[in-house]
């Protein structure tokens, strides 16, 4: 990249699956990158890549022009965006405050509400991808916050993502991302029986995914999950428990609206069959070891 502007500081709080690629993509971009992270070997992995270290959120914030965070549920979300020393209260105003998590619209706007009494430009920039694909800049970045913060931070938006949405000046780009997280759900219970019914009625397992990528099915998400599935490797790249916390929000967001969601209930149930057998870490795929089980495939 080599947009990157002169004396912008990034904080980024959260060095996990996600955060340790997008906050690499900062730093090879050319950005001074200041991490915090409870855990010390993510501390110490970043901080290997050129980062400097915190001992604190506030000190991340005291030391920065925009903040990042990537953290994993609502609960951790309110505490590091809302408590005593989080991002909010350690805020002078105008610092932009970016957080790349999956997490509820209602939490989502408690942020928004104490971001805007501090003078704080919040913006929801949700992701689409997983650690891989965030490896290679390229997620799908979808914003929603204050338009004027959206068009002083694409630059760095454009060093994590290959293509980006701004969609409104609320909690929009949060709806957005559990809707495509509703059709990676429930298209991965799809693939499941799919694959399983196959299998059970005489289909070879490695023509039958050769089929399915050359189909008309053939989403960027089948032909992502192909090459492991061909292999059977369930290795995460995010957990059955991870999508399961996701597809809650979905369910609590569709509870909020009166929209029935089937599928998705029924996804629901599936994941929850497959983390009470010991599957929960592994990725959301490993469903069609849940489904083959039921059926008495082995």
């Amino acid at each position: 990249m080599n947009d990157a502007k002169p004396g912008v500081h990034v904080g980024f709080i959260g060095i996990g699956n996600m955060g340790l690629p997008m906050a690499t993509n900062l730093l090879k971009a050319g950005y001074p990158v200041t991490a915090f992270d409870r855990a010390q070997d993510r501390l110490d992995a970043i901080a290997a890549l050129g980062a400097m270290r915190a001992a604190s959120i506030a000190e991340v914030v005291a030391q920065s022009d925009v903040v990042f965070s990537s953290l994993p549920n609502d609960m951790v979300f309110r505490t590091v965006a809302l408590g005593a020393e989080g991002i909010i209260n350690s805020a002078g105003a105008n610092l932009v405050y970016m957080d790349t998590s999956t997490v509820s619209p209602t939490v989502s706007a408690e942020v928004a509400d104490a971001a805007a009494k501090r003078g704080v430009r919040y913006l929801r920039t949700t992701v689409s991808g997983n650690g891989v694909v965030a490896a290679a800049a390229a997620l799908i970045v979808m914003a929603s916050g204050p338009r004027d913060a959206y068009d002083e931070v694409l630059p760095l938006i454009r060093c994590i993502g290959r293509r980006e949405f701004y969609l409104g000046e609320g909690e929009e780009a949060r709806l957005m991302k559990l809707a495509v997280n509703l059709m990676i759900s429930v298209a991965s219970g799809m693939i499941g029986e799919a694959l399983t019914l196959g299998r059970k009625s005489g289909l070879d397992w490695s023509q039958m995914l050769d089929v399915l990528a050359s189909s008309s099915v053939a989403s960027p998400m089948v032909l992502y999950k192909v090459p492991p599935l061909k292999e059977r490797d369930f290795s995460p790249t995010m957990s059955t428990v991870l999508q399961t916390k996701d597809v809650d929000l979905i369910l609590d967001c569709a509870a909020a609206n009166r929209v029935p969601l089937y599928l998705t209930s029924a996804v629901r149930s599936m994941f929850q069959g497959l983390i009470s057998t010991g599957g929960g870490e592994d990725d959301y795929i490993a469903l069609v070891k849940h489904v083959e089980a039921l059926s008495g495939v082995v």
